[in-house]
């Protein structure tokens, strides 16, 4: 559902949800739509999920969370060094329009749209019959009906028939997001490296403070979250059952 075009589609898959839970499917529309499903985002969140940058970082920094705070925070310098030159090396050396994870999107739509006919209604307006289906595309409005290109601004597979009707060049129709001059841009500041500790000047002040551990420990596990935690309810806002182990009864307490 997250990663349907059209609202159609995200509709049906939430009715088979509904089948399976109906308390999953209400709990997803009080969340909102708009906040997690790509066909009602408000913005255009093109191919990133919410999570997914954080998740692969804490996977990259596994092994450095046993350091000490200082090899930590270095390890994690030196990742992100490394990944801005390697990230800012590949878009110098891409020779094609787009860099190479979308250039092969381009080149697979290329290739499928070869079975697709083609009918203009207008100088912009076309009418591409994809097996039993049609789709409608509109190229000064950079629109399709199957809503893939207004929504990842990258050529379709429909659009990329009516282009290669007209032997247009596909460039100046996809975002320049996916252009190897904007990527370079994006990683053109370095991550500088740091001197050896040995040749740090610190300030004196920074030298006599002395830092105490917390006198806390923390419980372990993930805190719980409001919904589930303290206030003794689940996700779906009913109350969770507590029960002694030893006596049986209700937990009144945590009620």
């Amino acid at each position: 559902m997250a990663k349907s075009y059209s609202k159609s589609e995200f509709h049906n898959l939430m009715e088979k949800v509904k089948v399976e839970n109906v308390r999953v499917k209400n709990y997803l529309e009080l969340v909102g739509y708009d906040k997690w499903a790509r066909s009602y985002a408000t913005v255009h969140r093109g191919w990133t999920l919410t999570l997914n940058i954080a998740e692969s970082i804490n996977v990259a920094l596994v092994s450095a969370r046993e350091h000490p705070i200082y090899d930590f925070l270095e390890e994690v310098r030196l990742m992100f060094g490394r990944w801005n030159c390697e990230n800012r090396q590949e878009a110098v050396y891409t020779r094609t329009n787009l860099i190479e994870k979308f250039q092969a999107i381009l080149q697979q739509n290329k290739a499928e749209c070869t079975r697709m006919k083609v009918i203009p209604t207008s100088e912009y307006v076309y009418t591409i019959h994809d097996k039993e289906k049609h789709f409608i595309v509109c190229l000064k409005e950079k629109k399709c009906s199957c809503h893939v290109f207004q929504l990842d601004e990258i050529l379709c597979v429909h659009v990329c028939a009516v282009l290669d009707s007209k032997n247009l060049e596909k460039g100046p129709y996809c975002s320049n997001l996916y252009k190897p001059k904007t990527v370079m841009r994006t990683y053109d500041l370095p991550v500088y490296p740091l001197p050896h500790k040995d040749d740090w000047v610190i300030p004196q002040e920074i030298l006599d403070e002395v830092v105490l551990p917390s006198k806390y420990k923390r419980a372990p596990g993930r805190p719980a979250k409001k919904e589930g935690g303290k206030s003794g309810r689940d996700m779906f806002g009913k109350k969770s059952k507590n029960y002694c182990s030893s006596c049986g009864q209700k937990d009144v307490a945590l009620l």
